[in-house]
């Protein structure tokens, strides 16, 4: 199953085996199995997940120049030292070896710092760096006071997305949208693929 879907679940492994050989094993035992192939991970939707995700784009089937108008954002984690584990897929025992398949360690202290930045159809905000843990006080002083109500001022229309991330859903942050008549994209959990900007 691993070969035709990379970003197939332990759990429906495991659902699938027992289907077909009539002997159970847990997903703990093939997530177990695969890792010594390569690493894993992938987003799992729910029905819940999905009939948001159905909602949201039915509700804007008919959007064309309104995408004009939409600022997406997201920030990233950068690490220099080493790949930081967040990307994972299933690999075939084949490509263990493959440059591009190898994830190299660090033994010492890793330097790590937050990037964020939004693009708009026509233009982009700039790239603010953020070091150590953003709250909502922070994503307020440092991101959303600095950079992007001065560039969502410049627009003559506009809609800001942002993801869930606790700290764009505080009250302060969403009193501070009210306050500054910043509208917002609604944007449901485990949405990520959607954004144009994670391809960047």
């Amino acid at each position: 199953m691993t070969v035709t879907d990379r970003l197939v679940t332990s759990r429906t492994i495991a659902q699938h085996f027992e289907s077909v050989t009539h002997h159970s094993v847990s997903a703990r035992t093939v997530r177990r199995r695969l890792q010594q192939s390569g690493p894993l991970l992938g987003l799992s939707l729910a029905h819940y997940h999905r009939r948001l995700r159905r909602q949201w784009c039915e509700e804007r089937r008919t959007w064309v120049a309104e995408w004009n108008e939409v600022v997406f954002t997201n920030e990233s984690r950068i690490c220099l030292q080493h790949h930081d584990g967040r990307i994972r897929v299933w690999i075939h025992r084949a490509e263990r070896m493959l440059n591009s398949c190898v994830m190299h360690h660090h033994t010492g202290p890793a330097l790590r710092f937050m990037v964020r930045s939004g693009i708009g159809y026509h233009s982009r905000t700039p790239l603010v760096r953020i070091a150590g843990i953003v709250d909502s006080l922070r994503y307020i002083s440092e991101v959303l006071e600095p950079v992007v109500l001065p560039y969502l001022q410049g627009l003559a229309t506009a809609i800001f997305q942002q993801d869930n991330a606790r700290p764009h859903v505080t009250r302060s942050v969403q009193r501070f949208f009210v306050n500054d008549h910043i509208k917002l994209l609604p944007w449901p959990a485990r949405f990520p693929d959607v954004s144009p900007l994670e391809n960047m």
